[in-house]
């Protein structure tokens, strides 16, 4: 079953097609805020405060009126807000917008848009599920 939750701001729950199956997709409204660790088998949105910890199965959006004072896992991560703490984008960081990330970035592909800032390091390549990181091989031939 797939479900999305809302929170504040007259939250509904209803289907979404950009969950993975069996995944959530959560919302973090404009005034709420998340002190703690959020692991999600889905995709995450954030409108609000975070100051801890988000990880997701799927991608993580930081919308431009959040403030994420965390580590950020996702596959597909996007940042129109302000976010302190370093990101891990199994697939592809955007920062877009006036978004800006203060730490470290680790990446498959990055994109950063005129006007956004990074200050951190920056490791790319080829990031496997497990955290783990290696070159792309061209496929052998037998």
């Amino acid at each position: 079953m797939e479900v999305e939750t809302q929170a504040g701001e007259g939250g509904t729950r209803g289907r979404k097609s950009g969950a993975p199956a069996g995944g959530s997709s959560i919302l973090l409204g404009p005034r709420d805020s998340l002190v703690g660790k959020l692991t999600v088998e889905g995709d995450i949105r954030v409108r609000g405060t975070v100051e801890g910890e988000l990880a997701a199965s799927g991608d993580v959006q930081i919308d431009p009126t959040a403030r994420v004072s965390a580590p950020i896992t996702g596959r597909n991560v996007s940042v129109r807000g302000k976010v302190t703490g370093d990101v891990n984008a199994a697939e592809r960081l955007l920062l877009a917008g006036h978004g800006s990330v203060e730490g470290n970035v680790t990446v498959a592909r990055l994109a950063i848009e005129d006007g956004a800032t990074l200050n951190g390091n920056v490791s790319m390549g080829v990031h496997r599920r497990n955290g783990s990181e290696g070159e792309e091989q061209a496929p052998t031939q037998s």
